[in-house]
């Protein structure tokens, strides 16, 4: 009975330290709020030493069950707020924070429990968060506390298999340590010098430690889980920078010894496969660490020296990649090539590219070493890696989408800055990057072969690989039409097989392959052309005769969303004005016609997909769902881009406009209110287009029959609360232009001059409707209202927009809607309410909706 009742103390207790008490928390699972804004009058509460002294002695004294409470209490003891104290009493307050910290230390045998561990981490990681180091290093116990810390941490790390969430907590306290030094002010040591190198050398030699167990007992990999390690790492890049002498002394000779042993066995006559293994496991750590070692360099504290033993370890790394390229391929390893990738990225990062770095100790060792003497021959070497990898691992998923991803990141948009146009412009003389700009089949990349050897979802990585293309392309293309067919050739061949095939015998799954193929290519070039000539080269290439076969295979699969969505997505890739790319010439028809291939497209995929009939719910986004939002995210690009007028459609009797008007419909009608919210990127292109229609195409919308019009303003007066943003302000933008739109008709309606009452006749349907169903309108004021007042309402300037509309044209609903919330409130309150509804009236005058809605 005693330990349940300690148990519910001390969840209140906790929960009472934990309360949000100035609102500021957004996302309470959150461990990143680390200060605890404590009321001014419990302050006498903390001052009494007596208070943290219990928390520590009942940690001690209960059952880890509780213990592990105790801790989480003094984790937000740890937490409070800095105001709080004087200067005197803050470092009162400390000393006995870190009294407790050595106590636990010294009698670590608490810590044997998970969950007392795990507490005991953040406890740690607290201190550094709420205290500078220059006031830790002033407490009396400050260095055997730190030397305690320091054997705790190592030892948690050798200990590699156990708890890694937890000493992610004790990485962040060193890290942030280490980083604190350059603006110590006391005279105090602060000994970081003596233990950061040792927690680097721990967390070192531990994960070379684990590869062998790993491997012999068929354990999970630490390596396999990247997102861990990658955070590890970065937070023990600073750490390693204390002292980095030590860091690299201790890597050159590991690194140089796991290297010799693995040529041994390479050369040996027996070639131990499990062996070889092993130390490939070995080197992939090593090579993580160099990657993060040199990627941690940091200008304001980088010396030469650093910078010259930067240039050793990356030495041994470069010589690694043409040790392992030259077994391909015969050997391989995959987590090898994968680390090899991550460093090569932190190195272009930190030393390729940027003006400081022409004159860098980095290159003396490696020209010495390699003959790489700057940051051009580094980039042959980067080309060269990446042509080979995309030769020889074309079966690897996973190394080919890391690699093309460091070739996107190497071709980034050119037209940011200076030094990465600079940076394309010498991309482009290397002879590696002129092979790929003429040789890019399937002959020489394995990877953009379209046989069954490949899932379908391999073929995504193409997309990248003809993005990056395209860039470096566009670097010395200008207006050459020539360079630019010959770079399109292998498409123009494979279009012309499908187009064969199609009017032949038709191998269905073969073309289907290679259109998949082909549709993720064109995406990939059609997203690097942002300038208007380049753009016009490529639809000149497209239209007509290859959108033709793009129609066709919408029209045949479309119950096969693994081809109708590459296809789709090339559609609205198309349709994107990016950068005023469609702007075409004044005489050029081209704008129109793109319009009515997509109108096709997106009335066949349409009708075809709603002939379905109902899904199940697994199977309803994948095959429906998914294409429907992309058509709108098309045709929201389309009717906002600015290129197509859509009066000359009904000018000269052409019906496309109308008919993907009628699609859009049918296929909004087949979805229910609940799916349009639930899946997001459904919700994030169907708000968007529906403000898109409200703004410019409010006759399409007065001319719906009133189920549809019921459909479309419940959906918006549910997207009003959403906790998505974009739909939220969507949806306010949308009623504002409704609103608007009916009160304009109003106020000409009031004139009653003739030419007004021909005008109006699409607005007095929308009037009539709205007439019929006043609870439409009267709902969504009552929605905005409450979260005005009672909501924590993100996006308050687009909430706005559509009020003073709704108040104008429900007044009388208004009135009762303002007393009811008035009359809901406590009696004390009332008054303050009424008088806000006041302020926000005030000076408004009825009639004038523009002229007001900024007041």
């Amino acid at each position: 009975r005693q330990q349940s009742l300690a148990m519910q103390l001390l969840k209140l207790v906790l929960n009472c330290l934990n309360f949000d008490f100035i609102g500021n928390s957004a996302d309470e699972s959150a461990d990143d709020l680390c200060t605890v804004q404590i009321p001014t009058n419990w302050r006498t509460i903390f001052l009494e030493p007596e208070t943290l002294d219990l928390f520590f002695d009942l940690y001690h004294s209960l059952p880890p069950m509780l213990s592990q409470l105790a801790l989480s209490c003094l984790v937000q003891f740890a937490s409070t707020r800095r105001s709080l104290f004087s200067n005197p009493e803050r470092a009162k307050y400390l000393g006995n924070l870190i009294k407790g910290v050595k106590q636990i230390l010294e009698n670590p045998q608490g810590l044997s429990d998970p969950g007392n561990y795990h507490e005991f981490c953040r406890f740690l990681a607290r201190l550094k968060t709420n205290y500078q180091l220059g006031e830790l290093v002033m407490v009396k116990d400050y260095p055997e506390v730190i030397q305690l810390i320091a054997n705790f941490t190592i030892t948690s790390l050798q200990h590699w298999e156990f708890a890694p969430n937890s000493v992610h907590y004790l990485l962040i306290l060193w890290q942030r340590m280490v980083a604190s030094v350059p603006f110590v002010k006391t005279a105090e040591p602060h000994l970081l010098d003596t233990y950061a190198p040792e927690i680097t050398k721990a967390y070192i030699t531990s994960r070379l430690e684990c590869v062998p167990v790993v491997i012999r007992d068929g354990l999970e990999d630490p390596l396999d889980d990247t997102a861990t390690v990658f955070q590890q790492l970065e937070q023990l890049c600073t750490v390693s920078r204390c002292e980095y002498e030590k860091t690299c002394s201790l890597l050159v000779q590991l690194f140089d010894q796991n290297a010799q042993n693995y040529q041994k066995l390479l050369h040996s006559s027996s070639r131990n496969p499990l062996e070889i293994t092993v130390q490939e496991g070995c080197l992939a750590w090593l090579v993580y660490f160099v990657g993060t070692f040199v990627g941690g360099r940091l200008t304001y504290t980088s010396t030469d020296e650093h910078d010259a033993m930067d240039g050793e370890l990356s030495c041994r790394v470069f010589q690694l990649i043409s040790l392992m390229d030259a077994q391909l391929p015969q050997c391989s390893n995959e987590k090898v090539e994968l680390a090899i990738l991550w460093f090569l990225d932190q190195f272009r990062k930190t030393y390729v590219g940027d003006q400081l770095q022409h004159t860098s100790k980095v290159y003396a060792r490696m020209s010495e070493v390699l003959g790489i003497t700057d940051d051009n021959h580094v980039l042959e070497t980067f080309m060269t890696k990446i042509v080979t990898n995309l030769k020889y691992w074309g079966r690897c998923e996973p190394v080919i989408s890391r690699t093309l991803q460091f070739l996107n990141d190497l071709s980034a948009d050119y037209s940011l800055t200076p030094a990465t146009y600079s940076l394309l412009k010498k991309l482009v003389k290397i002879e590696a990057v002129k092979f790929m700009l003429q040789n890019h089949t399937s002959k020489h990349f394995p990877f953009l072969g379209v046989s069954d050897n490949y899932s379908l979802s391999d073929l995504r990585c193409r997309t990248v690989f003809y993005t990056a293309l395209t860039r470096l392309l566009m670097v010395d293309l200008g207006e050459d039409e020539d360079e630019f067919e010959n770079f399109m050739l292998p498409l123009t061949v494979s279009f012309e097989s499908v187009t064969q095939i199609f009017n032949s015998s038709f191998e269905q799954e073969e073309a289907k392959r290679m259109l998949i193929g082909l549709a993720r290519d064109l995406r990939g070039i059609a997203f690097a052309l942002n300038t208007k000539t380049s753009y016009t080269m490529l639809f000149d290439w497209i239209y007509p005769a290859y959108i033709s076969v793009l129609q066709r295979a919408v029209e045949l699969w479309y119950r096969e969303p693994a081809c109708t969505t590459p296809i789709l997505k090339l559609m609205a890739e198309f349709m994107q004005n990016r950068s005023q790319r469609l702007n075409f010439d004044v005489s050029s028809p081209n704008g129109i016609l793109l319009f009515r291939e997509a109108s096709k497209m997106i009335c066949t995929y349409g009708n075809q997909i709603l002939s379905l009939g109902t899904l199940s719910k697994d199977q309803v986004y994948p095959l429906k769902l998914k294409g429907i939002s992309i058509c709108y995210s098309a045709l929201k690009s389309a009717l906002c881009g600015n290129y197509v007028s859509f009066g000359v459609f009904k000018l000269y009797g052409d019906n496309h406009f109308d008919n993907v008007l009628q699609a859009f419909v049918k296929m909004l009608l087949s979805v229910s209110h609940s799916d349009l919210l639930q899946y997001r990127k459904l919700s994030q292109s169907y708000y968007p287009l529906l403000e898109c229609l409200t703004q410019d195409h409010m006759s399409f919308i007065t001319s719906l029959e009133p189920r549809v019009l019921i459909y479309i303003l419940t959906s918006i007066s549910e997207g009003l609360t959403a906790v998505d943003t974009i739909v939220s302000s969507s949806c306010c933008a949308s009623l504002d232009y409704i609103v608007t739109y009916l009160f304009k008709h109003l106020a000409k309606e009031g004139k009653k001059t003739l030419r007004c009452r021909e005008i109006s006749q699409d607005g007095q349907r929308l009037l009539h409707f709205m007439q019929q169903n006043p609870e439409v309108l009267q709902q969504m004021m009552s929605i905005l209202m409450n979260t005005i007042i009672f909501e924590d309402c993100r996006n308050q300037w687009s909430v706005s927009r559509p009020l003073l509309g709704l108040i104008l044209l429900n007044e009388k609903y208004f009135s009762e809607l303002r007393a009811t919330l008035v009359t809901s409130q406590p009696d004390n309150k009332h008054e303050a309410l009424d008088q806000c509804f006041r302020n926000l009236m005030e000076g408004v005058e009825q009639n004038l909706l523009v002229k007001n809605r900024d007041r």
